[in-house]
């Protein structure tokens, strides 16, 4: 029997070295995926969702689980000499109950019932652009999506006015039943959502038209979300519980909204620093002289460039970046001046410049004539 099971973490889709978290993650979602309330009358998924419960049975718990990567499912077999004392699923013939499960994943409060077919609502994902110095200095936005929201005709029970659901009498108001199986050394019992009911304990005689009897309706949605200042591309900001509703008592999703910022035309950013090309004149790198800068949001501040200044040299304005999205202390601006060479001289202007040049001696060219020296003296 063993050789024909799944490997457990394949069930589960994660690595064998994967933490509680990433188990609990990967179960949670597999479980909604295939869960019998989801997909009723599908077998294959019935089947599916009993091979995830059984996988996450075993390597929830670090005794099985460790007992399983050493013997894999000969482990719980007891034609392989495992069963109790290989430390199996909890007594194949008292019964395992897949319910203690979802009541402790998806927040039930250790009893059993209704609540331990609860399921979660689906988070909601929302892109949004803004300016370059909308980032900066943060803005507001308007965002438009839609959700899965209780129903408001009937308060999310699925009857129509002036009824309301009568409890369910297969599960008695329970919302999952109790199953035994044969599996030819034993019974094992396993509690599922109620079919006749899909987990909800309910039955539902006349439904609500707005709804159509399911309690839960799609609404279009627009809200203002605050965009914090120093926030840049790419990343998310989530509001809890704003996602769709959840059903049977299970939370509600969240609204991942994506921020994507257009790029600047003359400022560019490495995390909470600017980065700016300022040009100067071929005059001001050599005398020196008091420059505009510009700021990010308008406006200009005074710099004052040293004489002698080289094209490339990089200042730093400290403070004046953008605000840390957590720590709103503000990042610095890095300017890097670009030595301009003057184009399209007079004859006048070529011949100042050429008795410029004749008049200049080692000393104002270091550079150049300790890049030749070490030319041509080898």
């Amino acid at each position: 029997m063993a050789d024909n099971k799944k490997d457990y973490y394949e069930v589960l889709g994660v690595e064998k070295g994967a933490s509680d978290d990433e188990l609990k993650r990967a179960y949670r979602k597999l479980a909604k995926q295939y869960h019998p309330d989801m997909n009723p009358g599908n077998a294959e998924a019935e089947l599916k969702f009993k091979e995830v419960n059984e996988a996450y049975e075993v390597l929830s718990d670090p005794e099985k689980r460790e007992k399983y990567d050493r013997y894999g499912h000969a482990a719980f077999d007891p034609s392989m000499g495992g069963g109790a004392g290989f430390g199996g699923f909890s007594g194949f013939g008292g019964g395992f109950d897949f319910g203690d499960i979802f009541s402790s994943i998806f927040g039930g409060g250790g009893g059993r019932g209704a609540r331990s077919n609860a399921i979660d609502g689906d988070d909601i994902s929302v892109r949004v652009t803004i300016s370059f110095e909308e980032a900066v200095f943060g803005c507001k936005k308007e965002i438009s999506f839609a959700r899965i929201e209780g129903c408001s005709e009937c308060g999310a029970t699925g009857a129509a006015k002036g009824t309301k659901p009568e409890t369910c009498p297969t599960c008695k108001g329970t919302g999952s039943v109790r199953v035994q199986q044969n599996m030819g050394f034993g019974f094992m019992e396993s509690q599922r959502a109620c079919s006749n009911c899909r987990g909800t304990g309910k039955i539902v005689k006349t439904p609500c038209k707005n709804c159509n009897g399911k309690g839960f309706v799609r609404i279009n949605k627009k809200m203002d979300v605050s965009i914090p200042a120093g926030i840049d591309s790419e990343q998310r900001i989530i509001l809890r519980n704003q996602g769709s509703a959840g059903r049977n008592g299970g939370a509600n999703g969240d609204l991942c909204i994506l921020v994507r910022v257009l790029p600047h035309t003359v400022f560019e950013r490495e995390g909470d620093n600017l980065y700016c090309e300022v040009p100067i004149s071929f005059a001001e790198a050599a005398l020196g002289a008091e420059i505009d800068i510009p700021i990010i949001g308008g406006g200009t501040e005074k710099f004052t460039i040293p004489e002698g200044t080289q094209s490339d040299t990089s200042f730093t304005l400290k403070g004046k970046g953008v605000p840390n999205v957590n720590t709103k202390r503000k990042g610095d601006l890095i300017i890097t001046v670009n030595v301009e060479t003057p184009k399209n001289l007079t004859s006048k202007q070529k011949d100042l410049l050429s008795a410029f040049a004749e008049s200049l001696g080692e000393g104002n060219t270091g550079k150049r004539q300790g890049f030749f020296k070490k030319i041509f003296n080898k």
